[in-house]
């Protein structure tokens, strides 16, 4: 079970969510159509440990042979409309309206970020989240291609690492995200690990200037 409070009237502005990622909650909406948002925080909170990330050895071939590429922060609209599109791997969203607006503030404030896998000129998978601290939040994750959001989610712990980020939260715990080594905490546990992370200095771009 996770809390959860009534639908809310205030205004959620972007200081607003920040000072709820650092309380160690999040907003949702029931879905696409509802205009209002609601706070959660789980008994058990989704972490991928960043030393514990798994990808199997056929995985790792098959993205190599995929001819995929990854850019971060290029196109933030179409992430997120890719994770709120209903398909084969979801039949509701609950990224609604509220959502859109206010975290592509954030993202043009540099606090959200996008990682994209694209075919060419196709997108074809990616995710989003929040950077706070030493913190990064993930928010959604979707794909077209197979593997895509995988090789995704490889990306990103890949840049975390070398960026110092301590803390890798996936809110929840999806079959997906236990197969590349998603556990479960409770929430206590969360909190601390939250308290840790949130004065490191994680640098997102430390991966592009090592980069050759």
């Amino acid at each position: 079970m996770a809390r959860r409070q009534d639908p809310f009237d205030i205004e959620i502005t972007p200081e607003l969510i920040m000072r709820a990622y650092r309380a160690g909650i999040f907003p949702m909406s029931e879905d696409a159509a509802d205009e209002n948002l609601f706070w959660v925080s789980p008994e058990m909170r989704g972490i991928i440990p960043l030393d514990g990330f798994h990808l199997s050895t056929s995985l790792r071939k098959a993205i190599r042979k995929s001819g995929f590429t990854v850019k971060v922060d290029t196109d933030f609209d179409a992430i997120i409309e890719g994770c709120a599109t209903v398909g084969a791997d979801r039949d509701t969203t609950w990224i609604n309206r509220t959502i859109r607006s206010v975290y592509g503030e954030l993202f043009r404030r540099g606090v959200a970020h996008t990682v994209e896998v694209w075919d060419g000129t196709g997108l074809v998978g990616g995710l989003y989240g929040l950077a706070i601290g030493g913190a990064f939040f993930g928010e959604s994750m979707f794909h077209r291609k197979t593997d895509a959001s995988k090789m995704a989610m490889a990306h990103l712990v890949e840049r975390l690492r070398a960026g110092g980020f301590v803390l890798l939260d996936t809110q929840f715990l999806t079959p997906h995200l236990a197969s590349l080594g998603g556990v479960e905490i409770p929430r206590e546990q969360y909190e601390e690990r939250l308290a840790e992370a949130l004065p490191v200095h994680g640098d997102w771009f430390a991966w592009d200037r090592a980069s050759p």
